[in-house]
């Protein structure tokens, strides 16, 4: 006896890939044994049955994206895009619990629709119908903030830390994660030569020990607090590789201007998974872009340090191309700034100054509209590339969500930051953007400034904290026309806003890597 397809409904939704594969492949043995049968049918003339098998032999269900699962979150105010597979010309019609209105639309000829239906306020739950005669629901929906969490490692990073690399005070923290307001969802890890309609299967989580352990500790910092402060449902959608280059993540149009990356043709192979160009926006952004939601959170530019100069076009393409493709306008997009590291490991092949690359961030986030950098100065490791205070970076990202998307007055969220410099006799004095209430070392004495002439040699300098500035000076140097700060691979930072947000490090000058 042939499987009965529609029991498969039945399953439970935490079994749903599963139960979705095995519809494939009980279809396909269906399809084939009807085949088989209809074949016999036409020899012997029996063409009422043959009338009566093939209806049924080529009914398709109606079929979801693997980001739309029970659990999951829609962004709230807003028409968002609901969208799926069906039979070629099949009317589906989508119908949420929350106003009971139906939205119709024909499926085109390759059985894909797509259609955008109004969400309410925040709420839920709820549930939303989608029919092309034979119903399918997704229950224990909410509407709220949702957004989309990117990068590499130090994004990937799951609470319950790396083998040998902690989280500090994730034990603690996942004890107490659970939340039925606060969703996770992650894109499996996929690497394509070409745009997938769909990525692999996964499902929508609420927020409890179980899943929060393997969930990015960075972007759960972030929602946890975002859903704290704010009292609505958060959605977070999480699609990082670790070791993954910015390139890796773009398309072949965002990539035209910068001749030297290599795209890959449709039958190449891909050697490398996570660092060969539009591979991982292939399989992990495209299957996903046009979801509603409010932003976007990245952390990397660890496997591009080497090509900082490159970084500073690279990553603004990125961004650029991410919101033409989304369709919603220059959406929020806060970043971390890589923490200090020591990159002269033995394994390296050539190593590079990653303080490089963090100047790289901190000059694009002045060119990319709506824009934030979380600073972290402060927490990184020498010898382990992953900083074990996650919280710290997860909450200076949703700082810039709270504050700059959300509105919220009175808090502190973006980091003084270099302006310009102005010599006076062998004094540069330079000044900062953003001090908030001034200039902060917490009591200590300024050590990690350098200064330097026309000789383009660094002295350690002498540095005064001022209302708002800083006066630097070194007696090696009487004829100042550089400044640097914190410009080391790995340095902890000295100099904060009041607030406790860290300042970057920096350089006045733009010569040349010695």
């Amino acid at each position: 006896m042939w499987p009965d397809v529609r029991m498969l409904k039945t399953a439970p939704r935490r079994h749903a890939e599963f139960a979705t594969s095995l519809r494939g492949v009980a279809g396909q043995v269906w399809q084939n044994a009807c085949g088989r049968i209809v074949k016999h049918m036409i020899r012997t003339r029996s063409l009422f049955f043959l009338f009566v098998l093939l209806p049924l032999s080529l009914r398709a269900e109606v079929r979801f994206p693997s980001l739309f699962t029970d659990n999951m979150v829609l962004q709230r105010e807003g028409e968002v895009p609901v969208w799926g597979w069906a039979d070629a010309g099949a009317q589906v019609t989508v119908t949420p619990s929350w106003d009971g209105k139906t939205y119709k639309v024909k499926a085109d000829r390759k059985g894909a629709w797509r259609v955008k239906i109004q969400t309410p306020a925040a709420g839920g739950p709820y549930d939303l119908v989608v029919s092309d005669g034979t119903p399918a629901t997704l229950h224990n929906v909410l509407i709220g903030e949702v957004w989309v969490c990117s990068g590499q490692s130090n994004m990937e990073m799951p609470l319950r830390g790396y083998p040998n690399q902690p989280i500090l005070g994730a034990n603690e923290t996942i004890l107490h994660s659970k939340n039925d307001q606060l969703r996770l969802y992650t894109v499996p890890r996929s690497s394509w030569t070409e745009p997938q309609e769909n990525s692999k299967p996964s499902a929508w989580e609420v927020a409890g020990p179980a899943a929060v352990a393997d969930f990015s500790a960075t972007a759960y910092y972030f929602g946890s607090l975002l859903q704290e402060i704010l009292d609505v449902p958060v959605g977070l959608i999480h699609t990082s590789w670790g070791g993954s280059t910015a390139e890796a993540w773009m398309t072949p149009l965002s990539l035209k201007p910068f001749p030297d990356v290599s795209i890959p043709g449709k039958d190449d192979s891909i050697k490398v998974r996570n660092r060969t160009p539009t591979t991982l926006y292939n399989g992990m952004i495209h299957p996903i872009i046009g979801y509603g939601m409010r932003g976007v959170i990245w952390y990397q530019g660890e496997s591009n340090a080497d090509r900082a100069k490159q970084y500073e076009t690279l990553f603004p393409a990125l961004v650029q191309e991410w919101r033409t493709r989304w369709g919603q306008g220059e959406f929020p997009f806060y970043y971390a700034q890589i923490a200090p590291y020591n990159y002269d490991q033995p394994w390296a092949d050539d190593p590079a100054n990653s303080a490089y690359l963090r100047d790289a961030q901190r000059k694009v986030e002045a060119v990319i509209p709506n824009s934030g950098m979380a600073v972290l100065m402060d927490i990184g490791e020498e010898d382990i590339i992953h900083p074990a205070n996650k919280q710290v970076g997860g909450h200076r990202l949703a700082y810039w969500a709270l504050a700059k998307t959300y509105g919220i007055e009175g808090i502190g969220y973006a980091s003084p930051t270099y302006e310009a410099m102005e010599v006076k006799g062998s004094t540069v004095e330079v000044k900062f953007s953003n001090p908030s209430n001034g200039l902060t070392t917490y009591g200590k004495p300024l050590t990690q400034f350098e200064i330097a002439g026309e000789d383009q040699i660094f002295y350690p300098a002498q540095a005064i904290l001022q209302r708002g500035s800083i006066a630097v000076s070194s007696p090696m140097v009487q004829n100042p026309v550089a400044v640097r700060y914190a410009f080391k691979d790995f340095i902890v930072g000295e100099l904060f806003g009041t607030d406790g947000l860290p300042v970057s490090s920096f350089r006045t000058d733009d010569w040349e890597e010695k």
